[in-house]
């Protein structure tokens, strides 16, 4: 990670000498009062982006799974209905679906939500579509005679996904279901369009005050690449650990 940083910062600095930028680094310098100030603004966003982004991946979790189970039916129709709200969920880009639950439902249900609750109903939703494909493709990778093996248990439906299908489908399921937080953390910055003072939404209020857009949002790269970084050491780690079982 440290020669990340600094091949960073490298390619930063030869790209200013080229353009004769004057970089204005004092803003976010530990070692000065403003720039001591700043990074504590900057980073006190940070409680936010890892808050939304937690509740969005547990929500789109469960819509997920909630989602999953009719596309393993053998139920044609229950399979349309799986068919169908992925692709439609899949094809509304974030941004718009963001835009549209916190504009569109006080217009249209009068039910208004805050920017905290409008994000994670909109990343939860944007994320579930994916989430719910990640447990199709986990619940079919378990042979099918495991199935048939707990129905001569006597066991119904719910209790052999509970006890014998989905235990051996985790292995598959958790890695991808890694990833997809990371691509939520990484999302979670649109909602500073709508108000809400995450990572993203503290730079551009620094940036209007300050006037120094690329230090500000470099740093921002920075948190960001930081927070993606730990996230996917443990995802790595899990898939390890999975390969033992």
């Amino acid at each position: 990670m440290k020669n990340l940083i600094i091949l960073f910062f490298l390619s930063l600095f030869l790209t200013s000498c080229s353009n004769n930028y004057t970089w204005g680094w004092h803003v976010i310098n530990p070692f000065l009062d403003e720039g001591s100030s700043n990074i504590s603004f900057l980073i006190s966003g940070l409680y936010v982006t890892i808050l939304i982004s937690l509740f969005s991946i547990f929500f789109s979790i469960i819509l997920g799974f909630i989602f999953a189970i009719p596309g393993i039916s053998s139920n044609k129709y229950l399979i349309l209905i799986n068919r169908i709200y992925v692709e439609i969920i899949r094809s509304i880009p974030l941004l718009v679906l963001l835009l549209w639950v916190y504009y569109g439902l006080p217009i249209i249900f009068g039910l208004s939500l805050s920017p905290f609750v409008a994000g994670i109903v909109s990343l939860a939703l944007s994320d579930s579509a994916f989430e719910a494909e990640i447990f199709r493709g986990g619940i079919e990778s378990v042979h099918k005679g495991q199935n048939e093996a707990s129905k001569s248990l006597g066991l119904n439906y719910w209790q052999s996904m509970r006890l014998i299908i989905l235990p051996q489908a985790l292995r598959t399921i958790l890695p991808p279901i890694g990833n997809q937080f990371v691509y939520i953390v990484k999302m979670s910055s649109l909602v500073s369009i709508i108000g809400l003072a995450d990572l993203t939404r503290k730079a551009n209020e620094l940036v209007v005050n300050v006037y120094r857009p690329l230090e500000i949002y470099s740093f921002l790269i920075l948190e960001y690449l930081f927070l993606v970084l730990i996230i996917s050491y443990f995802v790595r780690l899990l898939e390890k650990n999975l390969k033992k079982y």
